[in-house]
């Protein structure tokens, strides 16, 4: 059912914009849902619709009336979570690989979104009835750590540290080559493959920067074990960028060789994540293994090495 809010604008709030001065009087909006609310006519001041820049004056009634919800189109399901970290603002996801994030065509089901459905009823709204609370999502056969937001100010906060790069996003890849030097920056953009839409190439025509630093953590005959930080988020980011520099990942069905190791799609791993509580303002990081399939690769190339 739709909910209803009534305000008096005092003194010392006028003059201030009304999507600022709403979002401020609940804890849980965020300015883009007011913004969006008022681009639908669902505040008004003096019973009349204002623009989100209208500045406020003493005495004004405020009407903010929320329509009830559309309903979701995703099923939630009981899927077993790999839950690392969760309160009343976000929740720390360890995804297995094989599992898509958000439901798309030929994956209504069995995502990581209908098993956050089923486990919490109260996911940011922000991306909508498909992807609610997520924030940033990794590929279906990449495991690892995922932040998802419980609400829309934490999605807003989570969101706006991606874009000013302050997240921590470090990944563990198994690479084909050996990478001769132990660190490194790839700083190439990234965009749609004219060629072929589905993938993403390095290219100067309608591209987003993209940064990836990397360090060599162990050598093997033919493959190398590497630690990848992300510093910017482009899709596809670390298999584009180091196929790009002539080590593609092992085990990758759209960017590797055909000829590659016995796994299951890309040996890429969200090994660490570390973000600012969007509430508290804490500090938080975290840390999983790589899945037993990984592990087990590295087992068999250290052997071939000794």
């Amino acid at each position: 059912m739709e909910q209803q809010f009534e305000w008096v604008v005092t003194s010392d709030q006028k003059e201030e914009r009304i999507d600022k001065l709403v979002t401020s009087l609940h804890e849980n909006w965020s300015r883009t849902q007011v913004q969006q609310w008022v681009k639908e006519g669902h505040l008004h001041v003096n019973h009349k619709p204002v623009k989100s820049n209208y500045k406020v004056e003493e005495g004004d009634l405020l009407t903010l009336i929320i329509p009830e919800p559309e309903p979701i189109e995703v099923v939630p399901e009981n899927i077993p979570l790999d839950i690392v970290f969760e309160d009343e603002d976000v929740i720390v996801v360890n995804k297995p690989r094989g599992m898509v994030v958000h439901p798309a065509p030929g994956h209504s089901s069995g995502t990581l979104v209908n098993g956050l459905m089923y486990h919490c009823k109260d996911l940011s709204g922000i991306n909508g009835v498909i992807r609610p609370g997520i924030v940033h999502r990794i590929d279906k056969d990449t495991s690892g750590l995922l932040m998802v937001a419980k609400n829309d100010r934490a999605h807003e906060s989570l969101v706006n540290q991606l874009k000013a790069k302050t997240t921590k996003r470090v990944y563990q890849a198994i690479v084909h080559g050996v990478i001769p030097h132990d660190h490194g920056t790839i700083d190439a953009p990234i965009g749609r493959d004219k060629k072929d839409r589905q993938s993403m190439t390095v290219t100067e025509e309608n591209s987003r920067e993209a940064v990836t630093h990397f360090s060599v953590l162990e050598r093997f005959q033919e493959y190398t074990f590497v630690e990848c930080r992300l510093e910017t988020g482009r899709t596809h980011q670390i298999r584009v960028h180091m196929k790009y520099i002539g080590f593609p990942l092992a085990g990758d069905p759209k960017y590797g060789p055909r000829k590659t190791l016995p796994i299951g799609g890309q040996a890429l791993h969200a090994a660490e994540l570390g973000f600012t509580h969007p509430r508290t303002g804490e500090e938080l990081a975290f840390q999983v293994e790589m899945p037993e399939d990984m592990k087990g690769l590295l087992m068999a190339l250290q052997k071939i090495n000794d």
